[in-house]
């Protein structure tokens, strides 16, 4: 049986190429494609429904949205227009964002998994077409429904994957998610400790993390340059060292690069930082965290995310060519 395999789409291909990646990704036997939305480029509602409007089977998800910056009611909203164009191909990834980018706009991440699990209730609920009425201390809701004026009511099948980095947030996944998008530039031995917390969060609601649908991005840097290959992904891992070293270190990285690393970029880092900073870090590190290399080189290091938990890996091409790295995992079985 062949693994199910995902296509990530950021902002690097403009969006009409990106439309065609997704058709072709769907050719090639793809099961999903995954819109970014983790910085301030690129939303991630209109590329997806770009997607799902030239395709015809496979899915589209957001990898992710955040459940701060949009009103639930609105959420609910945005994901069941986005059903209507293409029923039961659509997922819900939402994630809580992340420092400095939060504070920099005005947000307050506090209690991020109370806020979360009161977001995943209400828009739960309003997809349901239910009738809402939510008292939270995030979420406040009196008899809210998705008012549907010319088309049939419906439940809108939508799941709801929670985008988790923190084992805190992990069990919450496990606990009210219908799936966990777990987070790309980990090791592939972070799985196993995230598992562990998946399943003591599933069991709280009385079934298994095996029960989840466990997708997870990774990075994937193929060229038959080896060496290229691994210089690309060092870009994108040295980016993360510096403006988001909780999932880095959440890896293992060690804090002293860290700590370099962090004296060398700021926020936003601009490209010469980036460059200088990279410098700093060594091949085992892009290995460690990234798939990189050659094609065989990139399937076996995927297929250990998928031995130590991920039911499905969501590629972050680095590679120029999009189609060679869909060609190599199309068919493929970990």
């Amino acid at each position: 049986m062949t693994t199910p395999v995902a296509v990530y789409l950021q902002d690097a291909h403009p969006i009409r190429q990106a439309m065609d990646i997704a058709r072709y990704a769907e050719s090639k036997g793809f099961d999903a494609v995954w819109q970014a939305e983790s910085r301030l480029v690129r939303e991630a509602t209109v590329p997806m429904a770009s997607y799902l409007a030239v395709t015809e089977r496979i899915k589209v998800g957001s990898g992710v949205v955040n459940n701060w910056t949009r009103n639930p009611a609105l959420l609910a909203a945005t994901f069941s227009t986005l059903d209507d164009l293409a029923p039961g191909r659509v997922i819900l990834g939402i994630g809580a964002w992340w420092e400095p980018l939060a504070s920099k706009v005005g947000i307050k991440r506090v209690k991020p998994l109370k806020a979360m699990r009161e977001t995943v209730e209400a828009v739960r609920a309003l997809l349901a077409d239910e009738t809402v009425t939510y008292d939270g201390e995030f979420v406040h809701l009196d008899g809210v429904e998705l008012d549907y004026v010319y088309q049939d009511r419906r439940p809108k099948d939508v799941p709801i994957y929670v985008g988790a980095t923190g084992m805190q947030m992990m069990e919450l996944a496990g606990e009210i998610g219908d799936g966990v998008v777990l987070n790309y530039l980990v090791s592939p031995s972070y799985n196993d400790r995230a598992m562990e917390h998946l399943e003591t969060g599933a069991r709280r609601a009385g079934r298994s993390a095996t029960d989840l649908d466990r997708p997870q991005l990774v990075v994937c840097s193929l060229d038959p340059d080896r060496e290229r290959a691994l210089d690309a992904a060092r870009m994108l891992v040295t980016q993360y060292l510096g403006q988001q070293p909780h999932i880095m270190k959440a890896s293992g990285v060690p804090q002293s690069l860290l700590d370099e690393i962090g004296k060398v970029l700021t926020w936003p880092a601009t490209h010469d930082q980036v460059e200088a900073a990279s410098k700093l870090v060594p091949d085992e590190i892009v290995q460690m965290l990234t798939a990189s290399g050659t094609a065989d080189e990139c399937r076996e290091q995927v297929g250990e995310y998928v031995r130590r938990g991920c039911t499905c890996p969501i590629l972050y091409p680095l590679g120029e060519d999009v189609h060679a790295m869909i060609d190599a995992f199309s068919g493929w079985t970990a």
